[in-house]
């Protein structure tokens, strides 16, 4: 993990590094068309990485939403608690019946909330594709421009 996040530290700084270089080096060839060019290319791998990413994220949530992760407690751990529960105090007898609807209750509940955070998560994902990418539609016409 520790490396993970040093290498997330340094590729950035030697990608500076290696463009401030090659830009110090081609000054006299016209290195204010580099350094632009090497902009602009930066700016398009940025704001498709963040498409992309948004992309994916929205698959995610849909597949999240059309099949929301399963309920993880069974109905025996959940009567279990509701026994400790009732031992303690807290709360008092509750028939069979009536557990087993309260349980029931509580998956449906629970599978709608994974669909909201399906859909909040959607939402959200939407945001990394419809923000970045006019800028990445700008970039590019300056590139084409710069080619003529």
């Amino acid at each position: 993990m520790f490396v993970f996040s040093l290498l997330l530290t340094i590729v950035p700084v030697v990608i500076v590094i290696f463009i401030i270089a090659l830009a110090v080096k081609h000054k006299e060839e016209g290195g204010e068309n580099v350094v632009r060019h090497l902009y602009t290319y930066l700016v398009l791998f940025a704001t498709l990485m963040m498409v992309i990413g948004g992309g994916v994220s929205i698959f995610m949530a849909t597949a999240d939403l059309v099949s929301p992760p399963g309920y993880y407690q069974s109905y025996s751990e959940f009567k279990q608690m509701n026994m400790y529960e009732k031992m303690e105090g807290t709360k008092k007898d509750i028939p069979e019946e009536e557990m087993r609807s309260n349980y029931e209750m509580y998956v449906t509940e629970e599978k709608a909330k994974q669909k909201d955070r399906a859909i909040n998560q959607i939402i959200k994902s939407l945001g990394f594709i419809v923000i970045p990418l006019p800028v990445f539609i700008y970039f590019n016409r300056l590139r084409k421009q710069y080619k003529e």
